[in-house]
């Protein structure tokens, strides 16, 4: 009987990890195609701006100011949802507090490098738009 109950936790916890694990590519994928999505419809206003002359650095830094801030809210969010789930999470965990500030700090810095790096190639991308081509655009 323990064996079953047992393997049924260990099920549990593989399902966990392989969804944990996809977590994060997911949200890269998502958070790129919105930014992506983002940049192409800024190209007039990005094309005015370097009209205008900012540079590629204050352009880029718009992009990636806006992801992060984006990026800021959902892990607000999930932070608050996760302490309101510590009475399930704590039947899953073992030696580890399901309140653990190391763990949510080390969650929050790697969405945030995920989130910095799913922003950087269409940041990277409006950078590079000459401002002829984007006011002719549409």
């Amino acid at each position: 009987m323990s064996s079953l109950r047992a393997s049924r936790r260990r099920f549990s916890l593989t399902l966990i990890t392989i969804f944990s694990a996809a977590a994060p590519l997911l949200a890269m994928a998502g958070i790129y195609g919105v930014n992506a999505y983002s940049v192409a419809q800024r190209t007039r206003e990005i094309g005015v701006r370097t009209a205008l002359g900012a540079s590629a650095i204050q352009i880029m830094n718009l992009i990636l100011r806006q992801g992060i801030a984006t990026a800021m809210i959902g892990i607000a969010v999930g932070a608050l949802l996760s302490l309101a789930l510590t009475r399930w999470i704590q039947s899953l965990l073992f030696e580890v507090s399901p309140v653990d500030p190391v763990t949510y700090c080390g969650v929050a810095l790697l969405l945030v490098l995920a989130v910095l790096l799913a922003c950087w190639i269409p940041a990277r991308r409006a950078t590079r738009v000459h401002p002829m081509t984007a006011l002719r655009y549409e």
